[in-house]
């Protein structure tokens, strides 16, 4: 059962269009990292949309919001 206003980091990787299953996420983050101070939406290997997508649940601190935050911290490690 889904708890209203959140999402998993496998409903994130959907609703950008992405393969959704552990092990493909497993892999994306084997093979995707951020530098630094680089924000999540300014990362090379987003289309435009995901993009637009990344940046608009930050700021307008959606429901979407933890998932994205989870998915910033996975890529720095």
């Amino acid at each position: 059962m889904e708890i209203s206003g959140f999402h998993s980091l496998n409903d994130l990787f959907a609703q950008l269009g992405l393969d959704s299953d552990d092990p493909a996420i497993e892999e994306f983050l084997e093979r995707h990292h951020l530098s630094g101070q680089q924000h999540l939406s300014e990362a090379p290997f987003w289309s435009d949309g995901q993009r637009r997508f990344l940046e608009e649940a930050i700021l307008d601190d959606s429901d979407w919001c933890e998932a994205v935050d989870e998915l910033d911290t996975l890529l720095r490690h």
